[in-house]
């Protein structure tokens, strides 16, 4: 069904890099979102109503709500299409973590209202009337909604959407929440003497799913905003670009700023043999930033450090300094290694790459190292930068 949808609705549907195809398919997935959501709310507040079950009219009202986040999903794609201007140089892309976060609200504030309408029924003594009907339309919506999950997670991986994959989660949990009320409607056909109410207590069940929805929706949206680190898959293939070209002796400072999808900028050093022509060099470097653009979509910004790669003494320091990280924390890593031999002293001169993981504080690194550094000879003095990544 996804593949013949997108056949009959998205022109061109296999070229998801073009904003105007990754734009038909947000209007595709939101359209039809809409129409399902509205025909589950219809079918459930109805049968809710006729029956007075509590937690139906709840699961209706919850479905209400993904509509009105399928239209909020429908208008941050259209936003996110229009191109850069003077006020936003990158694009508008980055909308679309705004519109999740709105749709984390909407489904949290359900949550709490279902919660609340729940507790409160908790100690009502009228308990609902089970119909096969109703049981019938729980059924139906626990498949649609399966159907929309597996739906808005294929497209939202095919065009890497924020807002589909958080509209499939709370999709999922919609399918948990019917599941409880559908319980809740059979449990009184089989137990007819019970005198607690079923139908409050996956009430209660229902809210807490749809609040653990919103909220994962939430820290998923703000993290975005923020800023994350650039997924492995991101760095593998920049490294992997950089690999294929052997002047490129090795990579590091890569820093990755994600402004939506299909709308990456990187900056990073790629280290090259300093005796090479420099207008040489610079043509490689240009042509890695073209292909990382044109074949990858990342823009890239490239700085090109000269290294001395044939001087047998620097290179025996240099791998001496990094032994002495190692020692320090064998997670170190170091790079822009240099030397510089005085007459009292010598300095050596390279910066230190610390994962975030490392506890050590950037003075007790540049101790630690500078003690190691300092029983190869105590002539050599280290002067550091500490880059945290």
């Amino acid at each position: 069904m996804t593949e013949l949808l997108s056949r009959l609705f998205v022109k061109n549907h296999k070229n998801v890099t073009e904003p105007r195809v990754r734009t038909a398919y947000g209007v595709m997935v939101s359209i039809t979102g809409i129409v399902v959501n509205l025909l589950l709310f219809l079918a459930k507040f109805t049968v809710g109503t006729l029956f007075g079950a509590i937690s139906i009219v709840a699961d209706a009202v919850n479905n209400l709500s993904d509509a009105g986040t399928q239209i909020i999903s429908l208008i941050s794609f259209r936003i996110s299409s229009k191109p850069a201007d003077r006020e936003h140089p990158f694009g508008h892309a980055r909308i679309e973590y705004v519109a999740s976060m709105i749709v984390s609200f909407l489904v949290l504030l359900v949550g709490v209202e279902l919660l609340k309408s729940s507790i409160q029924q908790i100690f009502s003594p009228e308990r609902p009337e089970s119909s096969p009907i109703a049981i019938a339309v729980l059924i139906g919506s626990i498949l649609f909604k399966l159907w929309l999950a597996l739906f808005n997670r294929t497209i939202g991986k095919r065009i890497n959407s924020s807002v589909m994959r958080a509209t499939a989660a709370d999709s999922l949990s919609d399918v948990l929440s019917t599941s409880a009320v559908l319980v809740a409607s059979v449990i009184p056909l089989f137990f007819q003497d019970i005198s607690w109410n079923p139908d409050a207590y996956m009430g209660v069940i229902v809210a807490v799913l749809i609040l653990v929805a919103g909220i994962r929706i939430l820290n998923d949206a703000k993290n975005s905003i923020l800023g994350e680190a650039p997924s492995d898959e991101i760095v593998q293939t920049i490294a992997d670009t950089i690999a294929k070209y052997p002047a490129a002796l090795g990579i590091h400072d890569m820093i990755v700023h994600n402004y939506g999808p299909g709308h990456i900028i990187a900056s990073l050093h790629v280290e090259v043999d300093g005796k090479v022509d420099v207008f040489e060099t610079h043509d490689i470097i240009d042509t890695i930033e073209k292909e990382l653009r044109t074949d990858c979509g990342i823009e890239a910004t490239i700085h090109m450090d000269p290294i001395v790669t044939d001087d047998a003494q620097i290179n025996h320091l240099r791998q001496k300094a990094l032994q002495a990280v190692k020692n320090v924390d064998e997670a170190l890593q170091i790079h822009d290694f240099r030397f510089v031999c005085g007459k009292s002293h010598s300095n050596l001169i390279f910066d230190v790459v610390v994962p975030f993981e490392v506890k050590l504080t950037d003075e007790e690194i540049k101790r630690a190292v500078a003690t190691e550094i300092s029983r190869i000879d105590p002539n050599y003095f280290t002067v550091l930068t500490i880059d945290r990544c």
